[in-house]
């Protein structure tokens, strides 16, 4: 691959990252010292909104790569007017052991990946060969600061905003040994009060990471992500709440999801997909990621496109069904302005790119230039 710089170093651990980082063009926006978009768009006046807030464009990047204030106001300096400050928790949170990030290979002669295929399981060739169109790993576990730290830092990464431009906070409950059910709803509950303290506009859910046990996604059980964004809507009152999604195979469960939030008035919009779950393995077939639960990991860029767009499509077509009214993110693969554009065309109302951004920094004045 090029020579090119990643914002998010995947040589180094997520912790030199979030200490040093960002990388890059990012790196370089930072010392410009000018909190506007270098590419002037954010004079003409915001064109668009998302959860309510005026944007200039729709696009921008989602819950991941984006670790701290350093990283945010980078992200809004080259152009991306939604920055997804990374997934927070109501208490420190350590990562899974480097490396987190491989280059992933899967056998289509498109690199994509197809949800319930027999490769995920059967193994998907993961190494540092960095080729674009671009797949990876994504086995972090979700880390935290404490809130003494990441709640400054937010304050901060808010304030960074250009006109336009948005920070959206992403958090999601933590389930710990021995916890009942009613305590990891009231911890999302805790959690979204704390992003509220910071004076965040909007808010994003996830439940889209294993975080109920191996392989298990709380996005897989409607009915609590109703109990928990009931909770969640009683401490953050009429701030908008998103919650991020993973894929859904059945149609009936997406609609169960839909009519089990926004059905009952406590979600404003849903943001997919995360990842498609693969067993990654090296050239010799044995596990590629080291440490025990780690045989399958979260598989992010252009392999995910396909369902990434499967999914917005099934959500529009629930929207219109049941004659609701919600916003739709659309994440996964986009590594083009062609790519933003499908997702629109599929029902998308925004667009967020991790993988693509973190390898192409200008991937947002790109599709600002397209248009």
């Amino acid at each position: 691959m090029s020579d090119f710089e990643p914002f998010y170093d995947v040589s180094r651990s997520y912790e030199d990252n979030y200490e040093q980082g960002p990388f890059g063009a990012f790196a370089e926006a930072l010392k410009d010292g000018n909190g506007a978009d270098a590419a002037g768009t954010t004079s003409e006046g915001a064109s668009a909104s998302f959860l309510g807030q005026p944007v200039n464009l729709p696009f921008g990047i989602p819950a991941g790569p984006l670790l701290n204030s350093r990283f945010t106001t980078a992200a809004f300096r080259m152009g991306f007017d939604l920055a997804t400050y990374k997934t927070v928790r109501s208490r420190a949170w350590g990562c899974n052991p480097f490396p987190n990030v491989l280059a992933v290979h899967p056998k289509a002669a498109d690199g994509s990946l197809t949800p319930g295929s027999a490769e995920l399981d059967e193994g998907v060739l993961a190494d540092t060969n960095y080729e674009t169109p671009i797949s990876i790993s994504n086995s972090f576990g979700v880390p935290s600061q404490s809130p003494d730290a990441w709640q400054p830092d937010m304050r901060a990464a808010i304030e960074a905003a250009g006109p336009g431009q948005v920070l959206v906070p992403s958090f999601q409950g933590s389930r710990v040994e021995g916890m009942s059910e009613e305590e990891y709803i009231a911890d999302h509950a805790t959690t979204a009060r704390l992003v509220k303290e910071t004076g965040a506009k909007l808010m994003v859910m996830n439940t889209s990471c294993p975080n109920e046990g191996h392989n298990r996604l709380l996005c897989h059980n409607p009915l609590l992500v109703g109990r928990i964004t009931e909770a969640v809507k009683q401490e953050i009152g009429d701030i908008p709440l998103m919650v991020k999604l993973a894929y859904i195979p059945s149609d009936g469960d997406l609609e169960l999801m839909v009519r089990s939030t926004v059905g009952h008035g406590t979600v404003q919009g849903f943001s997919t997909i995360n990842t498609i779950s693969a067993k990654l393995v090296d050239a010799n077939g044995n596990q590629a990621l080291p440490g025990a639960g780690r045989d399958h990991s979260g598989v992010c860029g252009n392999a995910i496109r396909g369902a990434g767009l499967d999914m917005v499509a099934r959500l529009a077509a629930i929207r219109e069904k049941l004659g609701l009214d919600f916003a739709i993110n659309g994440v996964g693969g986009v590594v083009s302005p062609a790519d933003y554009q499908a997702y629109r065309d599929a029902g998308a109302d925004s667009v967020m790119s991790a993988t693509g951004a973190m390898w192409d920094a200008e991937l947002a004045h790109k599709i600002k230039a397209s248009r």
